[in-house]
């Protein structure tokens, strides 16, 4: 195991920029998670982890070890792909084997690491199987098995779970943060699932336009980002426009509607409310943050109501509120008083971040 390190990494292809000055420290045993959408740099970046591709500026170190100009097989790293990229015509104990071997790892060790690896994936007696007999889960944990047989520094996995389906996936999902936390190997995931990025990763990076917009704990993005593309991209959420009243507690926005909150920045020009944290009552409640609404749409979920509510200032805000047993239901139509607790209101700035990497939280290495 290792820690790894990216220093102002910037790769261009002529005049785009595709990963623009981005410095990450990944700690030994640490689950990092890439996250953001299509084009933000996330894969081009993991792939100059691995040293598929050359950074045009900066540098990467494995350890203490400088490794922007080795090639990938000199970087003793763990790679696991998108497509599982196993041979079709090796056995499931041959594909396992086949970094052992190109190692030239001795038989009796070779096999007794294929053995443990497939144990560790809970395919300990398919080693004879082909993949095409194996379903798709079963497919990436071979994948898996095999990029952990060689024991890596540092395990890199490009979108590992987006080939399959939905069951599949959060069971797979459920055996890679179980293999993780046992083996406690450096890991480094990309992923354009917000999901999947929140239950695997002790920090993330949410990166847009090849920038790093916010790094810290899944908990910290989702309750504390620092502009508005990280509070939309992690999450769903309510983005009231506005200004910070001069005594520093309150948002107004345009409507004239006056919000109390705990965390509201200085230079914030939007008011970020989570829909779960929108409570509602038929009666008005004592307390500050209760506004008189009516609840314009009423979709039913199961365990969950999703209402759209106008509050009397004309603002507009989404609750997301459980659905309990033996009380009504809330209906469109319907009258109500909506109450935000002041925790729960957060300032941020309508704009992405320039270039700063915002505070990032420590680690939490299993």
């Amino acid at each position: 195991m290792a820690s790894l390190h990216l220093s102002g990494v910037t790769k261009r292809y002529g005049d785009q920029v595709v990963v623009d000055d981005v410095s990450l420290d990944v700690r030994d045993g640490e689950f990092l998670v890439l996250l953001g959408p299509s084009g933000c740099g996330k894969t081009t970046t993991l792939r100059i982890m691995a040293g598929f591709a050359e950074a045009t500026a900066g540098s990467v170190r494995i350890g203490a070890r400088d490794v922007t100009r080795e090639p990938p097989y000199r970087r003793n790293l763990g790679l696991v792909f998108q497509n599982y990229a196993l041979f079709p015509h090796l056995t499931v104990f041959e594909n396992v084997a086949f970094g052992l071997r190109r190692r030239r790892v001795a038989e009796p060790e070779l096999a007794t690491r294929v053995g443990e690896a497939l144990e560790l994936v809970r395919l300990g007696g398919l080693g004879g199987r082909l993949p095409r007999q194996l379903s798709g889960g079963q497919q990436q944990r071979v994948a898996i098995a095999r990029a952990v047989a060689i024991r890596p520094d540092v395990l890199l996995l490009d979108e590992p779970l987006s080939n399959l389906d939905a069951k599949l996936r959060h069971d797979v999902r459920a055996e890679l943060k179980r293999l993780q936390a046992t083996l406690g190997t450096t890991t480094i995931m990309v992923t354009h699932d917000q999901d999947e990025a929140m239950a695997l990763g002790d920090r993330l990076v949410v990166l847009q336009g090849g920038r790093v917009q916010q790094v810290g704990s899944p908990h910290d993005l989702y309750r504390r980002p620092q502009n508005r593309f990280v509070a939309s991209f992690i999450g769903r959420a309510n983005f009231l426009p506005g200004e910070v009243a001069p005594d520093g507690a309150t948002f107004r926005t345009p409507s004239g509607l006056a919000v109390a909150g705990e965390a509201l920045l200085r230079t914030a020009d939007t008011l970020m409310i989570r829909p779960e944290a929108v409570a509602l009552a038929r009666e008005r409640g004592p307390g500050p943050n209760v506004f008189p609404a009516t609840i314009e749409v009423a979709t039913f979920l199961g365990a969950a109501q999703d209402l759209d509510l106008r509050l009397d200032s004309g603002d507009a805000v989404s609750a997301i509120l459980p659905t309990r047993s033996g009380l009504p239901d809330w209906s469109t139509g319907e009258r109500v008083f909506v109450t935000v607790d002041p925790s729960a209101a957060i300032g941020i700035r309508d704009s992405e971040l320039a270039a700063t990497v915002v505070a990032t939280s420590p680690a939490t290495p299993h």
